[in-house]
């Protein structure tokens, strides 16, 4: 009997930290659609809510910014994204940081100049009082 106790608790215990891990990644995919929205708005409010004050912001031609500079340059258009698709998203969740990957594909309008991306990204979030923030994210070109 108390082994089929024991045993309970444990199988109760692992469906508990699965359906947890699920939460946290929905909050995280939640998260990046968030920061997709905010990016081809250009909403500084929002962009400023789904980033954390210590962003690493890395784009695929090696330039970082920090917060301040990535919201800036949305906001201002020299860095503006006109349509966003995201494909082949992982997110693993390791207690208050996450890791997600994708491809983005976008048509952008960078200072008026129309264009298309490609790139493969890692974002990394982090949970800051409750709610996921954007703390690094680094883009590479995707390989012809």
């Amino acid at each position: 009997m108390i082994k089929k106790l024991i045993c309970l608790v444990m199988i109760l215990a692992i469906i508990n930290g699965t359906m947890a891990q699920s939460k946290e990644e929905a909050a995280v995919n939640a998260a990046v659609e968030n920061l997709k929205k905010a990016m081809i708005d250009g909403d500084k409010g929002a962009l400023e809510k789904i980033t954390s004050d210590k962003l690493s912001y890395g784009h695929s031609s090696g330039r970082v910014e920090d917060r301040a500079t990535f919201v800036d340059n949305i906001v201002t258009g020299k860095s503006d994204f006109v349509t966003i698709e995201l494909t082949n998203q992982t997110v693993s969740v390791s207690g208050d940081v996450a890791i997600v990957r994708h491809t983005l594909s976008a048509t952008t309008n960078d200072n008026g100049n129309p264009g298309n991306v490609k790139l493969n990204i890692m974002l990394i979030f982090q949970k800051q009082k409750g709610q996921w923030k954007l703390l690094a994210r680094q883009a590479v070109k995707v390989a012809s």
